[in-house]
């Protein structure tokens, strides 16, 4: 009787260790993201995200768009969190609006993503998993290139066709979005500093 008793809370401790596991482990596989300030140095990104670099590399090998384009566009849309969804808009402050589909590191709509998935033969590819991510904004940088001229390496333009889409940014919709144009300039900056941070590391 007296075993019996002190099995249990081994047992209790136990359970509450897997649990703990499974819990880190599932952290991990979602992709929580790193430190604000680890995603302000480039060096600092990719020494503890490994596989990052590396899927970032293998993008611009495929596509040719730049390393530090290609994150400063991730940091940009998600700021480097793989579950990340627009914040949801009420009107009047209480009524709902639909949520857009925008999911993921790269915020990919739904049909952007099921094109990507159909152009480059990537059917599992998912909008949570890094490498996928950054290989699906190479595809997507070529697209807009193909589609408007602008250089992978222009970020400022590359990133206003990046949120209209090609076919926004022909129509010229960006030019009544002061707000976009904004944003865009600082995605620029960014990858500026990531360049210079990223040629100082071994990039």
């Amino acid at each position: 009787m007296q075993r019996g008793r002190l099995l249990l809370p081994v047992l209790a401790y136990a359970q509450v260790a897997l649990a703990l596991v499974l819990l880190v482990g599932f952290v991990a596989c979602t992709g929580a993201p790193p430190a604000e300030s680890v995603q302000d140095d480039l060096c600092e990104l990719f020494d503890a995200r490994k596989k990052w670099r590396k899927a970032a590399v293998k993008a611009r090998k495929k596509w040719n768009v730049p390393e530090p384009v290609l994150m400063a566009i991730i940091h940009q849309e998600s700021r480097f969190n793989a579950r990340a969804r627009p914040r949801r808009r009420y009107v009047l402050g209480v009524i709902p609006r639909p949520r857009s589909s925008a999911y993921g590191y790269g915020q990919a709509k739904d049909g952007t993503w099921k094109e990507y998935q159909s152009k480059t033969g990537q059917r599992g590819a998912e909008r949570d998993d890094f490498g996928d991510v950054a290989d699906f904004i190479g595809w997507y940088a070529d697209v807009i290139r193909k589609s408007t001229g602008i250089a992978v390496s222009d970020t400022y333009r590359l990133y206003l066709a990046y949120h209209e889409g090609p076919t926004g940014y022909r129509r010229g919709s960006y030019k009544d979005k002061a707000w976009l144009q904004g944003v865009a300039h600082k995605v620029s900056l960014r990858a500026d500093r990531y360049a210079r941070q990223y040629a100082d590391c071994g990039g």
